[in-house]
């Protein structure tokens, strides 16, 4: 998915089929992804909407942290909350010893999915 901006730039989003819904608005889990890369103790991060009753999806982020660093949930909830709108921080973070990806780098959907709704690896 991506937008065509008033000087003729593209600015792309994402995939749509990754994409959140959380309470009726749409989150695209690469920028969330990018704000927590932005961190200093974050290595590598995964984005994905797990069920939620209140909601229909929550935003659960997986995060393998730089080696030798231990942020907090609430470090990188913060982190996020400084960059983007409310609805698209994660309600959990969930730290995870490798983010799995393909040899090729593309993310392991499926394996982040089941670690997002079980809440840990």
């Amino acid at each position: 998915m991506a937008t065509v901006e008033d000087d003729g730039a593209i600015t792309l989003l994402g995939r749509g089929s990754g994409c959140i819904n959380t309470g009726g608005e749409k989150v695209f889990p690469e920028e969330v992804e990018a704000t927590l890369r932005a961190h200093e103790s974050v290595y590598d991060a995964l984005v994905v909407g797990a069920p939620d009753e209140r909601w229909g999806s929550r935003v659960v982020a997986l995060v393998q942290p730089v080696a030798g660093r231990e942020p907090g949930a609430d470090e990188l909830i913060d982190h996020c909350r400084a960059m983007l709108a409310g609805y698209k921080v994660p309600k959990d973070v969930v730290f995870v010893d490798q983010v799995e990806r393909s040899p090729a780098g593309k993310p392991d959907y499926r394996w982040a999915t089941a670690v997002a709704e079980k809440g840990s690896v």
